[in-house]
């Protein structure tokens, strides 16, 4: 199966991260129903010194370049990607969409409301690419600003309830959708490096967060286990 990865910046990462984007690839090699291929129009980190998604520098450098294919950008969220996922999808081909989106939307962008109904466009745009595509999407993580902020504590709370219902509302043979449950273990003051973006654990039980849903609702992969 070829799987995209669609996300922020917690998807694509930064100069130097492993990414749980590799967590994920090295997950799905391990997997008895392969082989599993990693598909999407970019492969780049951002880099904080160029503000740009321009670099290479994986933690790990023989993390091979098919394998760094993403849909994934630093400040992007469901009103960035829902315009570009038709073509995207088309072009790679993808069976099933591992989204982690939102935070950046209601921090910056768009409420829960009209957060939630960019998430039915973007569903709708990746459905016309391709009718059968199957979508796991994590909701969101309410990072170190909600503890401080409790307007946007309850933004993210009340997206999340919508994401749940959009999932519920939407979900259908033929394009499965599954919602992941948030890892209940993930702390932002040890699983992050800055209360936002994940730092290795985090990657790891991101990571989990996906694969357990998939082997859980479809049946597909298996149960996760870190490897380092």
């Amino acid at each position: 199966m070829r799987f995209m990865f669609v996300g922020d910046s917690m998807t694509i990462g930064r100069a130097g991260d492993w990414t749980w984007r590799y967590r994920m690839w090295q997950h799905l090699g391990r997997c008895p129903d392969g082989p599993h291929e990693i598909v999407g129009p970019r492969t780049e980190l951002y880099d904080t010194t160029a503000d740009a998604p321009v670099s290479p520098a994986y933690a790990d450098p023989a993390f091979p370049a098919p394998a760094r294919r993403h849909l994934a950008g630093w400040g992007e969220g469901w009103l960035h990607m829902a315009p570009l996922i038709r073509e995207a999808l088309a072009a790679a081909e993808a069976d099933v969409l591992l989204i982690s989106l939102g935070l950046i939307d209601l921090g910056f962008y768009t409420d829960s409301g009209q957060t939630a109904a960019n998430v039915r466009d973007f569903l709708d745009q990746a459905r016309t690419a391709n009718p059968h595509v199957r979508a796991v999407m994590l909701p969101v993580i309410p990072n170190v600003r909600a503890e401080s902020d409790a307007p946007f504590a309850a933004e993210c709370d009340r997206f999340n309830d919508l994401l749940a219902k959009t999932v519920a509302d939407l979900d259908t043979a033929r394009s499965p959708l599954l919602l992941a449950s948030p890892p209940g273990d993930y702390d932002i003051h040890t699983d992050t490096y800055d209360g936002t973006h994940p730092g290795p654990s985090g990657e790891h039980k991101l990571a989990a967060a996906f694969a357990t849903a998939m082997h859980q609702g479809w049946g597909l992969g298996g149960p996760y286990a870190a490897v380092d």
